[in-house]
Formats: C-alpha cells, structure tokens, sequence
C-alpha cells in the first residue's frame, strides 16, 4: 500500500547526482513531484525521465519541483541524468530509506509511484499506475495545471 492522500510527507535527506545533499524540507512551500522509479537506463524509466524532461518547463512555470528517486547511486543516476539530458535532481536511495518510508520498496527496487505534496509537506496526489511515456503531462492534469 503506497502512502495515502492527506497524509504528512515522511521527510528525508539524500545525495542527488552531483552529491549534494537534498532534504524534502528544502522545498517547504513548493508543490514536490515525487517520484520513484525502478532502474536507471531502462526502457520504462527512460520513457519515464524523458516525459518529465519534456514538459520540464511546464512544471517549473507552475513552481513545481521535480525529484527522480530510485535505488540507483549516485554515479548511476548522474551517467543517467547525463545520457538523457535530464534538468531535474535524481535522488541517490540505495539504503532503500526513502523508497521504505514511501511504501513503494518493490523487494531491491522502488516501486514506479509519484507523490505530489503540497508546500506544507501533505500528499496531495498519488499515482500507482504510471503510463511511462504520458506521465508528467498526467501529473500536471492531476495538479490541475
């Protein structure tokens, strides 16, 4: 069971590609599209990734923040983020930590979910049954954008 609507964001703290440290807490105040996806450079992922890349400006022209995480590390995601030309921060979770505290831990990979969470740190939206290659254009109907 993914994490319900309503429910407060677990907050987390993790390296993104270029080993930075990034806190969902950093974004207090900003709508988050959260993310999580299998595997770095496979077929699903990559049609996943690039439907976010694609309308990137479109979630940025909302405020929108856009966080990729996978059990990847973060030499992985960063070869992935540079092979696509991905302009969003990927989050290294190779502990699986935020992937459990999510609820989306499919046994060694993250389960392909996304959260929306609104900028109090509540859920607002959640998506459990991804169409990789319309993904970020569904979430930005779902956010009403």
């Amino acid at each position: 069971m993914t994490l319900s609507v309503g429910t407060q964001a677990p907050n987390f703290t993790a390296k993104d590609s270029n080993g930075n440290t990034v806190s969902l807490s950093d974004f207090a105040g900003k709508n988050v599209v959260l993310y999580f996806y299998p595997k770095d450079d496979t077929p699903g992922c990559t049609k996943e990734a690039q439907s976010f890349r694609d309308s990137y400006q479109l979630f940025q022209d909302k405020e929108m923040v856009v966080l990729g995480v996978s059990m990847d590390d973060e030499a992985s995601h960063k070869m992935f983020a540079e092979k696509y030309g991905l302009p969003f921060t990927l989050l290294a979770d190779p502990d699986g930590e935020i992937t459990k505290a999510y609820d989306v831990d499919g046994g060694g990979y993250s389960k392909r979910v996304t959260y929306i969470i609104d900028g109090n740190g509540k859920i607002v939206y959640v998506d459990d049954k991804v169409n990789t290659e319309s993904h970020a254009q569904d979430i930005l109907s779902a956010a009403g954008q």
